[in-house]
């Protein structure tokens, strides 16, 4: 298939800006293959749209405040890395990034970032020369300084005022699941953003169960698909982990006939990764480079929830693999024609 194919014309008002004042306050379509059909929702009914012995499996990355704003030294001209990649073969924080603009990082080029105390040389060139590779100097944790002065790192269709701090103190708190514990993604797993403590509490009283993985999210995520034919795209490598209390509960629903329900592409991709032929899932860590097009066969997951994505992406591609291309569209298009909130802040699609 052509990735013409998974195009759709999409208002630039619907793309959400901001998120909600409330996170369990978003639209939910619901869309159930078996009827070829969809009805409008919203996310209160998650719970009540799964039953007994269903388990719920959700992402917990935690997203790190990966973007930097700082100065060149010692000119004092702005610029901006974005930290995608830790290189883990060198001593110190060595890390892909990438710049805006980058020609302002040539090799042994230096930026300092708030009032100096963390600051970045220019070591090199990442392998595709689309990236440079810096090696961070910190007066202090690295970490800590990184919290102190690093910012979320919003999809570039989030269009904010960089210095409009009000705004990115939201960020730091609704960029991020109410779940989120193990740091490492430079983008969020955006289905989770939906959820509450009062979300998980509805599912218990249902007698569905909960199951965290980890997937980090690269900037892959946001990568174009480039090739015309999808058998020529591959997405970005990411880390994750299927821990050993996870693989036993996702196995133990499939023995007593639940549904595992994934919330978002990066669980699919978790689970999918981890699974056997017939579906039993393995516990284990790695990285997964696995893509999803229309005609894979599905092992371990049974439905998903899942944000509106952009148009052309290996995002969409995925959902139309599970859902079908044709419904996945003509509820795309009713989405749009509906109003519903799209990308990372907007509404959610749940697919039966």
């Amino acid at each position: 298939m052509r990735i013409s194919e998974f195009d759709f014309e999409l208002p630039e008002e619907l793309i959400a800006q901001h998120p909600l004042g409330r996170r369990d306050a978003s639209r939910m379509l619901v869309v159930k293959r078996a009827e070829q059909g969809w009805r409008d929702a919203s996310f209160a009914e998650f719970p009540s749209e799964l039953r007994e012995g269903d388990t719920v499996v959700v992402n917990n990355t935690r997203v790190f405040p990966a973007r930097l704003v700082g100065r060149r030294w010692p000119t004092g001209g702005r610029v901006e890395l974005l930290l995608v990649r830790r290189r883990v073969e060198f001593e110190g924080e060595v890390w892909e990034v990438l710049a805006k603009p980058a020609r302002r990082l040539e090799a042994g080029g230096r930026v300092t970032f708030g009032d100096g105390r963390l600051s970045a040389e220019t070591v090199g060139a990442t392998a595709d020369g689309a990236g440079r590779v810096v090696r961070f100097h910190a007066d202090g944790e690295f970490g800590a300084l990184l919290e102190e002065f690093g910012r979320m790192p919003l999809p570039p269709y989030i269009r904010r005022d960089s210095e409009d701090l009000v705004t990115a103190d939201e960020d730091r708190e609704r960029y991020q699941t109410v779940y989120a514990n193990a740091p490492g993604a430079i983008a969020a797993p955006t289905a989770g953003l939906h959820f509450t403590p009062r979300v998980f509490e509805d599912l218990r009283a249902r007698g569905v169960r909960t199951a965290e993985v980890t997937l980090h999210v690269g900037y892959g995520t946001f990568t174009p698909v480039r090739a015309q034919d999808l058998r020529e795209h591959q997405v970005a490598a990411e880390r994750f982990e299927m821990s050993d209390a996870a693989a036993e509960e996702i196995n133990e629903t499939k023995r007593r006939g639940g549904r595992v329900v994934a919330v978002g592409t990066t669980t699919v991709r978790t689970l999918e990764s981890s699974a056997d032929e017939s579906g039993r899932v393995r516990a284990g860590s790695g990285e997964t480079s696995l893509t999803i097009t229309p005609g894979y066969r599905f092992r371990a997951v049974d439905a998903m929830l899942t944000n509106f994505h952009l148009p052309r992406s290996s995002l969409l591609v995925l959902v139309s693999a599970f859902a079908g291309r044709e419904l996945t569209l003509g509820a795309y298009r009713h989405a749009v024609a509906a109003g519903y909130r799209f990308y990372s802040y907007g509404d959610c699609m749940l697919i039966l």
